[in-house]
């Protein structure tokens, strides 16, 4: 299995690891089939997501792909970080292999989850406004985590 460069480096040097204290919205998901864990934080002003982190237990590319996904939401517009897709996060790492493509569905699921958290702490119905889930059952359905 061959990772690209971007994968790799956001592996080894994973960007905006950490906690947010007085995060925003929290969002935590996880695929109960490999045990891959990812909790997102975001910090919000006005609409603007001013701050993204992320923890993350599972393998090199979950880790990337948290990475990646706090990069492409943080300084964007909540409507922005809603449109994120995995294809985009995979894209943004010049792809993964077939049998990884789970990690950035689960990217997606834990950008979206934080920001459900924060409607909901508005007293806003997160489902009115983030809808369904951009990803089609058999993207998320993978069945192997290629370990």
């Amino acid at each position: 299995m061959a990772y690209s460069e971007k994968v790799m480096d956001h592996f080894a040097n994973p960007r905006n690891v950490g906690e947010i204290p007085d995060a925003d919205g929290i969002g935590e998901v996880g695929n109960s089939r490999c045990g891959d864990i990812m909790k997102m934080y975001l910090k919000i002003d006005g609409d603007t997501i001013t701050d993204a982190k992320f923890k993350t237990f599972g393998c090199g590319a979950a880790i990337a792909t948290s990475s990646m996904a706090t990069e492409l939401v943080k300084g964007k517009s909540i409507d922005n970080a809603l449109k994120l897709t995995n294809k985009a996060v995979m894209e943004a790492l010049d792809g993964l292999p077939p049998v990884k493509v789970h990690c950035s569905v689960l990217a997606e699921e834990a950008i979206k989850a934080a920001l459900s958290d924060y409607y909901e702490r508005k007293g806003i119905d997160p489902k009115v406004i983030i809808g369904a889930p951009s990803t089609s059952e058999d993207e998320r359905e993978e069945p192997t985590c290629g370990e």
